[in-house]
């Protein structure tokens, strides 16, 4: 029963992490109206409305207007929905799991929001930075959380790292190199998981990023200085941080 709780619980917030996709770029409210067809601007009804079976049933096209409708939508509620089983499976019905869904579901709307329109909403990192930093006063939590005073180093170091390579990649190319929107979200993550996290999420971040630029530098459709959403790839590596933490601590401190 319980599985199937997550699952159903996965399937309603992947739904309104759809919603946030799509509104909180256009600067709309994600609880302002009910949700609407993109194509023929009609209200979709509960019944059409319901995470996964609705698109299946529908064959993936609008009710009304026979439009497809964009497997994002199908795929977002498929990955959310394997997050919060594989949050759950990890850390039972804890606080520990309740903080993690919140960040994986902040995750996941921040990287499709990035990925798409290179920009990461301040409603969401604020947000995040703030939950981070209140969770820390908290002496009882999974060790994997850091105290008040390592998650406000982290904080501020996180923002001030990128800030820093903003900074002089500006004065040395003339250009803005990344946002400030990736600042916020490194800080974040320092707010989150504290100084110590910083370095290893910056550092796979950057590779894995690099990796995956590389067959389009080699095919010339992109060069250097083209724009990529750098968000998505922050996220993977706090994700990897997050997996691969107890060998990181082994591998600084023996």
């Amino acid at each position: 029963m319980d599985l199937i709780f997550v699952i159903i619980l996965g399937g309603l917030w992947g739904s309104f992490a759809n919603v946030c996709i799509y509104r909180l770029p256009k600067g709309k409210g994600v609880v302002s109206g009910r949700s609407f067809c993109p194509n023929c601007k009609k209200l979709i009804t509960w019944k059409d409305n319901i995470p996964i079976i609705s698109f299946l049933f529908l064959n993936g096209k609008c009710r009304n207007c026979k439009k497809k409708i964009s497997p994002q939508y199908l795929l977002i509620e498929l990955i959310t929905i394997v997050c919060f089983l594989v949050i759950y499976y990890l850390f039972g019905i804890t606080i520990t799991t309740l903080l993690f869904l919140i960040l994986g579901l902040s995750f996941i709307i921040i990287f499709f929001i990035d990925l798409k329109h290179y920009i990461i909403p301040n409603v969401l990192t604020f947000f995040l930075m703030i939950v981070g930093f209140i969770k820390s006063f908290d002496p009882n939590l999974n060790p994997i959380f850091p105290n008040y005073v390592n998650s406000l180093i982290g904080g501020i170091f996180g923002y001030l790292i990128i800030w820093s390579i903003i900074y002089f990649y500006k004065q040395i190319r003339k250009k803005e190199g990344m946002g400030l929107g990736d600042a916020k979200l490194l800080s974040a993550i320092g707010f989150w998981f504290g100084w110590i996290s910083i370095p290893f999420v910056i550092f796979l971040s950057s590779v894995i990023a690099l990796l995956s630029v590389i067959p389009s530098l080699l095919k010339k459709s992109k060069s250097m200085s083209s724009q990529i959403p750098f968000g998505p790839f922050i996220i993977l590596g706090c994700i990897l941080y997050i997996f691969f933490l107890e060998q990181y601590k082994n591998l600084l401190f023996g």
